[in-house]
């Protein structure tokens, strides 16, 4: 990537007017800067004069580049974490490192982020870190994604239209598409981006029926012998009413379909398998995805979430997460979306994590690949580790990152994001490593009062950028905001946002984040106070032996 000599611009992350250094003259912002852009010798001494007087701070992760190593001078100033994207001009600085082994590095490209959640957000933030990305658009976005400058919001590009996104991407010159919904991956923007050249992260249509169908995730494991509960499936009410009293409670009640995380019942009585089988096949609380309904064993044990990179031939797992489904403290209530997240889970150990892979992913990119439908994307498995036994089993497949997973994961990750996810779109994931850094990271969802059930939207949420900077290592995800007329950041969904920390152990981390969290001024809205238990009790008896 080259830039002309005496050239920097420091892009601010809140909203405020970038910096540029050139002949002209100089603009200066005062917080919140995400990249750093510089080009010849002048620039540096230039950028690195604004220790002194430039105001700026809230940044994000300091990389060294070649013979500007000196930039780094500007965190010991208190410029805490540049991320630094190295340019060749007069007096050049070279290439930066890879950002995952095995990966090389290519011109800087835009790239389009289709969704609008908390995981979108969390891509977005990933994405633009990314010494080849130059731009991130995300489409429609939220409040929170473009407040926080993590990418440029395009509410008004219609995701469901094909051709409207495919003309976008044409227009804005977009070189690599990230889907992070399901419905539009079910519905085949996928296949609709590759049919006109446009690269794009995510599954073909026929390829997302591992998600968009429980029935079809079932029977390709019966077919290729990958561990999972016991089932029926059923479209007669009386019929699987019939089964269910055959097997006895606790049991599983699943519908087929998307069901925005909720169509799951995990009943612990005969009456609520029965009830959840009415909400599904009598009064249709789920349209068309309940209207064929899954019944399962129950399994006992410990859920955890495991992701991998699949091109289509090779897989390449991802660290490993826990979410917590159930909507109250002590894992209680119904289940949801998910109220919060950690990473790495100690549950999925190195040997339980070869084990996922060689009996479960392995097995689905090679059945995908029998029968006709090439897997490309991220593969989501949620997998339980039966107590029993200690051996996983797979309990569902999602065809995209996980929401929360994904926040706790990508703040997390080292390597280059869009320089991997290019990789796997032209099956080039062989050999390729991904790089993590070692401090956990944990995140708490916070969500409207009267979720997963009927909650009200356009509440004030208030000292969000007080909460963000309250410790080192805090970053909040916007998953259901908007801006109301007075510029006030309200609420528009069930889960709104997801309040991240990293930290040196995750009790650190879980401290980081409720710290944050109770500095949240939004009396309308609630959260979990015990997300990351497992972890922390793992740790405080590994302490205490």
């Amino acid at each position: 990537m080259a830039t002309m000599a005496g050239y920097c611009k420091l892009e601010v992350v809140g909203g405020v007017a970038a910096l540029q250094l050139e002949s002209g003259g100089t603009t200066f912002g005062r917080k919140g800067v995400a990249r750093l852009r510089c080009g010849g010798k002048t620039s540096v001494n230039s950028v690195r004069s604004l220790g002194g007087d430039g105001g700026f701070h809230i940044l994000a992760s300091v990389r060294n580049c070649g013979s500007w190593k000196q930039v780094g001078d500007l965190g010991r100033r208190g410029f805490k974490g540049f991320n630094v994207v190295a340019m060749q001009g007069d007096g050049s600085v070279g290439q930066e490192s890879d950002g995952g082994r095995g990966v090389s590095q290519g011109k800087p490209i835009p790239v389009l982020v289709i969704g609008g959640g908390g995981r979108e957000h969390a891509l977005c933030h990933a994405l633009q870190r990314s010494p080849t990305c130059n731009e991130v658009f995300c489409a429609p976005g939220n409040a929170g994604i473009g407040k926080s400058g993590d990418a440029i919001c395009v509410r008004e590009l219609d995701i469901k239209d094909s051709e409207a996104v495919i003309e976008f991407c044409k227009k804005s010159g977009v070189g690599l598409v990230v889907v992070g919904l399901e419905a539009p991956l079910v519905a085949g923007l996928v296949d609709d981006l590759a049919d006109v050249g446009i690269l794009a992260f995510g599954p073909s249509a026929a390829a997302a029926s591992l998600e968009g169908s429980k029935n079809f995730m079932k029977r390709l494991c019966d077919k290729y012998e990958i561990p999972t509960a016991k089932y029926q499936s059923f479209t007669d009410a009386a019929e699987a009413k019939k089964y269910i009293k055959e097997q006895g409670a606790p049991i599983v009640i699943k519908a087929d379909g998307l069901a925005a995380g909720k169509g799951v019942v995990v009943a612990m009585t005969l009456e609520e398998a029965y009830a959840a089988v009415d909400s599904m096949l009598v009064s249709s609380e789920f349209g068309s995805a309940g209207g064929l309904v899954l019944v399962e064993e129950f399994l006992d044990g410990e859920e955890v979430s495991f992701f991998a990179l699949v091109d289509g031939e090779n897989a390449l797992p991802m660290a490993s997460a826990q979410d917590h489904k159930r909507v109250g403290d002590g894992d209680t209530g119904p289940n949801t979306g998910g109220m919060g997240a950690y990473s790495p889970a100690p549950a999925l150990t190195p040997e339980i994590e070869q084990k996922v892979m060689e009996t479960i992913i392995y097995p689905t990119v090679k059945g995908m690949r029998a029968e006709g439908c090439k897997y490309l994307g991220v593969l989501y498995a949620g997998v339980i580790i039966e107590k029993k036994n200690g051996l996983p089993k797979l309990l569902e497949y999602n065809v995209r990152f996980g929401d929360p997973e994904c926040q706790v994961l990508l703040i997390r990750l080292q390597s280059d994001l869009v320089q991997v996810l290019l990789a796997a779109c032209k099956g080039g994931l062989n050999g390729v490593q991904l790089e993590w850094t070692e401090e956990p990271a944990l995140v708490i969802v916070m969500a409207s009062n009267g979720y997963p059930g009927k909650y009200v939207t356009g509440t004030r949420i208030k000292n969000l950028d007080v909460a963000e900077v309250i410790a080192p290592g805090v970053k909040i995800f916007h998953a259901g905001t908007t801006m109301n007329a007075e510029h006030e950041i309200v609420a528009t969904g069930g889960r709104v946002l997801g309040v991240a920390a990293v930290g040196k152990d995750i009790a650190e981390a879980q401290s980081k984040a409720y710290k944050a969290v109770h500095q949240i001024d939004w009396p309308e809205g609630f959260f979990r106070n015990d997300i990351g238990w497992r972890a922390v009790s793992r740790l405080q008896g590994a302490h205490s032996s």
